[in-house]
C-alpha cells in the first residue's frame, strides 16, 4: 500500500505540474497572439537603418569583385546600410590569423567602389563554453586581450566597425562586457554592434528555459542595458523562437521590438533579426518564422510605440536567403503596401 500511495502520490504531482505548464504555454501564446493583433499605420517602415548577415565567402577567395557588383544592384534599392559579413571565427583561445580573412582587402576595394554609403563590419564570434569543449574561455583576460587585438587589426585593415556574435553568453556575464569595453578602446570612434540573445519576455521567463536548454536563451532587461550601454548597435536574433505558427512568431517580435525601444537609448539603433534562412533548429519554426512575419511584427511595435528612425530589420543570413526572402523584405517593410 504504501508504495502504491507512494505512485499515486508521484503522479497526482506530475499530473498538476503538467497542467500549471499547460495553462501557461496557452496564457504565453495567447498574450503572443494579442501583440500580433492590429494593423500597423502606413509610415512604419524601412527607414535606411537595415542590415544584413553576410559569409565568409567575400573574405576568403571565394567571391569576385563581380559577385559585389550582382550584390550591389539588389541592395541600392533597399534600406540596408550595415552589412556585417564573417571574418572569424575566432580560435578557442581568442586568437584571429589573418589568414582566415585572405581577401578581405580587395573585397573591401571592390565594396566602397560600388556601395560607398553602405558600412562593413566584421562579423566575429565563436561558441562560448568556457573552454570546455574548444569553444571561448571570455572570463580568461588573455582570450579577451588576443580577441579585442583581432578585431581591432581589422579595423585597422578598413572595416568600419565590428560585429560581434558570441553564443551564448550567460545573462549578466561581466567578461563579455569587458569584451565590448576594450573593443571600444581599441576601435575608436568605429561602428561597434551585438548580435543579443533574446529579452526575457516577461519576469521569471529565463531561469526555467536555461534549465531546459542548459544555457541562458534569454537576457534579463537590465543586462540587455548594459550591452546596449556599451555599443552603437544591437541586434537581435528574434529568430528559432519556438513558437509554431506565424502569428505567434510575429507577436514574439513585436514583443522584442517593444521591450528593446524601453531600454535602447533613441541615439542608438535596433535591429530585428529577420529569419531569411530554412534549416531552423525547431522543424516548425520553418514554418512559422519568415521574413514578412519579422517585419509585421516590427512594424506593429512601431506603431505602437514609434516613431523611431533608427528601428531596422537585419536579415540573415546572405547565402541562405531566397527570392521569396528578399520579396518579402521588399513588400512587407521597404514598400509596404
Amino acid at each position: 500500500m504504501t508504495i502504491r500511495r507512494t505512485i499515486r502520490h508521484v503522479l497526482r504531482w506530475a499530473m498538476i505540474v503538467l497542467a500549471v505548464a499547460l495553462a501557461l504555454g496557452l496564457i504565453a501564446a495567447g498574450a503572443l497572439r494579442l501583440q500580433f493583433a492590429g494593423s500597423p499605420a502606413a509610415w512604419a517602415r524601412t527607414t535606411g537603418h537595415d542590415a544584413l548577415w553576410m559569409g565568409h565567402a567575400w573574405v576568403d577567395g571565394r567571391k569576385t569583385a563581380a559577385d559585389v557588383d550582382a550584390l550591389a544592384v539588389r541592395l541600392r534599392q533597399s534600406g540596408i546600410r550595415d552589412v556585417y559579413v564573417h571574418s572569424g571565427p575566432f580560435d578557442a583561445d581568442g586568437a584571429l590569423p589573418a589568414d582566415k580573412y585572405p581577401n578581405a582587402a580587395n573585397f573591401l576595394k571592390w565594396w566602397r567602389e560600388k556601395l560607398p554609403g553602405v558600412r562593413v563590419s566584421a562579423w566575429l564570434g565563436q561558441v562560448v563554453d568556457g573552454g570546455v569543449q574548444g569553444g571561448l574561455d571570455l572570463a580568461d583576460p588573455a582570450t579577451r586581450t588576443r580577441i579585442v587585438a583581432g578585431a581591432k587589426a581589422l579595423s585597422d585593415l578598413g572595416f568600419d566597425g565590428v560585429h560581434y556574435d558570441f553564443e551564448p553568453v550567460p545573462d549578466g556575464d561581466r567578461p563579455f562586457l569587458d569584451v565590448l569595453t576594450g573593443t571600444r578602446q581599441a576601435i575608436g570612434s568605429k561602428l561597434l554592434s551585438v548580435a543579443t540573445q533574446q529579452i526575457e519576455p516577461l519576469p521569471g521567463m529565463r531561469f526555467p528555459l536555461r534549465l531546459i536548454v542548459g544555457h541562458d536563451k534569454y537576457w534579463t532587461p537590465g543586462y540587455f542595458r548594459q550591452v546596449a550601454d556599451l555599443t552603437d548597435q544591437v541586434a537581435i536574433m528574434t529568430y528559432d523562437s519556438w513558437t509554431p505558427l506565424p502569428s505567434l512568431y510575429g507577436g514574439h517580435v513585436v514583443r522584442q521590438a517593444k521591450l528593446a525601444m524601453g531600454l535602447v537609448p533613441e541615439d542608438k539603433t535596433i535591429l530585428i533579426g529577420a529569419p531569411a534562412y530554412h534549416d531552423h533548429l525547431v522543424g516548425l519554426s520553418d514554418f512559422a518564422e519568415s521574413v514578412e512575419a519579422a517585419a509585421d511584427g516590427a512594424r506593429l511595435a512601431l506603431t505602437d510605440e514609434g516613431p523611431r528612425s533608427n528601428l531596422g530589420l537585419a536579415l540573415y543570413v546572405d547565402f541562405a536567403a531566397t527570392e521569396e526572402d528578399w520579396k518579402e523584405y521588399e513588400t512587407a517593410w521597404v514598400r509596404p503596401g
